[in-house]
């Protein structure tokens, strides 16, 4: 098996947070290559120069603008920001966060749950960046200014499990024991901090992921899944994108045929009623589940083996 097709089996067969990674780290490479091409093919500039063409002419479709005016004319960026780096150090400081609260994460919650607050969460971030910047004198000198990467998206997600599970410890190089609270606690600072400093406007965008992830959190706690609508929405774009076949389904020695369209929704049914036992499970235990909600998973898993 080549390089590529071992690639494309990782990502179908991994995790949320490895099929994340890839599409932040094939984004990035993409970028890359395209900005050396551009180097080796233009006479008589200078790198900063390039840079500077570069981030005006190509990247600015792909980050999120500090003007509303901006924004209206590219909405597609709210999104797009939160997949894209320039800078190898900035990707990989991202991936390797999001590598460890992320397997963190998903054992706690499930996988459309990552999925969901790692976009919330930077949609959030865009959101709370686009505010104050416009709205404090103080930090107008920043306007005009576009913002990229994946950091208010993960910090979401880490301030999410943080929430969730305070005293969970995890080990770092140096500093021994420590807390996840005391992790968060200490990102948070840093973030209001920084909001002095000349990249005002990322730091920012880490808050208003902080506050989307301890906001779904908080209400995951009520029995509350806020992330659940856009989830849904995600399944249904890829059923109405499928293309559709005839499917043989056998049932009771006789032969009737189902459409695609029929299979995907009854797949994405079962699917929604395994998340919501799976949920169930997390917030009070396996015992709270129902005799009918224990067969369900027991079929399932049968299923699949």
């Amino acid at each position: 098996m080549g390089i590529l097709e071992e690639i494309k089996l990782s990502f179908r067969k991994g995790n949320i947070v490895f099929r994340l990674i890839y599409i932040n780290l094939a984004l990035f490479v993409a970028i890359n290559v395209i900005f050396v091409i551009l180097r080796l093919s233009i006479p008589g500039i200078t790198l900063d120069e390039l840079r500077m063409t570069f981030s005006d002419k190509f990247l600015k479709f792909l980050m999120v603008p500090s003007l509303p005016g901006e924004l209206i004319r590219r909405p597609w960026t709210i999104i797009t920001y939160m997949f894209t780096h320039f800078n190898f150090f900035h990707i990989l400081f991202n991936l390797l966060m999001l590598y460890w609260f992320g397997k963190i994460f998903l054992q706690y919650f499930t996988e459309k749950q990552l999925l969901s607050t790692y976009l919330l969460g930077g949609i959030a971030g865009a959101i709370l960046f686009l505010i104050l910047l416009n709205g404090f004198p103080g930090l107008r000198q920043n306007l005009g200014t576009s913002m990229l990467g994946a950091s208010a998206a993960i910090m979401a997600i880490v301030i999410g499990i943080a929430f969730y599970v305070p005293d969970y410890t995890i080990y770092l190089m140096f500093l021994g024991p420590v807390r996840l609270k005391y992790i968060a606690l200490f990102m948070l600072v840093l973030d209001v901090m920084m909001i002095a400093s000349y990249n005002a406007g990322g730091h920012i965008a880490h808050l208003g992921g902080a506050l989307y992830g301890y906001y779904h959190t908080r209400q995951f706690r009520q029995g509350k899944d806020i992330g659940k609508w856009l989830n849904d929405l995600l399944d249904n774009a890829v059923t109405l994108f499928k293309p559709r076949s005839r499917l043989n389904v056998t049932h009771r020695n006789h032969v009737r045929y189902m459409s695609d369209e029929d299979y995907n929704k009854r797949k994405a049914e079962i699917q929604r009623e395994i998340d919501r036992i799976l949920d169930k499970i997390a917030q009070s235990g396996y015992e709270s589940l129902t005799r009918q909600e224990k067969e369900t998973l027991f079929k399932m898993n049968k299923d699949n083996k």
